[in-house]
């Protein structure tokens, strides 16, 4: 028996690294799980398959992150198809590292639309779905809290914006009986920022246990939080960085 057995979660840019970690997690954990994605369709059928392979149900929805419509279509297609939904993990996120002085008003409206929009929406969506109980997580960035090197100020900014949109969710849904939290992983071995890749040699000695996370710490603490015993945590930001933050 798993901690999240007869549970749904919706995991949004489930398709690849973290996100998929997430995915994967949560069906260990005995979910029925459902991710989207923008254009990765081979990638998300894999992840389904490896739901699948762990005994649970897996759903894949292709959904623009920065299509509101699609995004809330989604949510109500993955309740519709799988029954209902108990875990909303807002993972679905971009990053461009840009100097300030050079951002174009698109990308400054793209990065917010996918950034903070999506989840404002997505959640919207979930509330119709989300029983009491119901856990809405929200996934930030270690660069929310401390930023160390220019070019990702407007991408620090759309996560600082989760934390106090997630503390405003925490009053809103909790007489609801619903939570609202944020995780705010660090740098995290994955294909957009891998540990042995060129941006790693600024970004380790940052770090107080002088490597990188693995997608499964930053899944691991979501499944804590989505489970039983994350039940009492809301309004919190939940910070996965090796110390980068310390």
């Amino acid at each position: 028996m798993g901690n999240l057995d007869g549970k749904v979660a919706l995991v949004t840019g489930g398709s690849r690294g973290i996100g998929a970690a997430i995915a994967k997690r949560l069906a260990a954990d005995g979910a029925d799980v459902a991710i989207t994605y923008e254009r990765a369709a081979e990638r998300a059928a894999t992840v389904v398959k490896e739901v699948e392979a762990l005994g649970r149900r897996g759903l894949a929805l292709q959904a623009d992150a920065a299509d509101a419509g699609a995004v809330s279509s989604a949510v109500d297609r993955v309740a519709f198809e799988l029954g209902g939904l108990d875990v909303l993990v807002n993972n679905a996120g971009v990053m461009t590292a840009t100097p300030f002085e050079s951002l174009s008003v698109d990308e400054v409206d793209h990065m917010l639309a996918v950034n903070l929009r999506a989840v404002v929406v997505a959640t919207q969506a979930a509330l119709r779905h989300l029983p009491r109980g119901g856990r809405v997580i929200s996934i930030g960035s270690d660069l929310a809290e401390r930023v160390p090197f220019p070019g990702v100020t407007l991408y620090s900014a759309t996560k600082a914006a989760l934390v106090g949109l997630t503390r405003g969710l925490a009053r809103d849904l909790g007489p609801r009986g619903i939570t609202a939290t944020v995780v705010h992983p660090g740098s995290t071995d994955t294909d957009m920022n891998p540990a042995d890749g060129p941006g790693a040699a600024g970004q380790l000695p940052h770090i107080a246990l002088g490597h990188y996370a693995e997608a499964a710490d930053v899944a691991a603490t979501v499944a804590h939080v989505a489970g039983p015993d994350g039940r009492y945590l809301t309004g919190s930001a939940i910070t996965v960085d090796g110390g980068f933050t310390a």
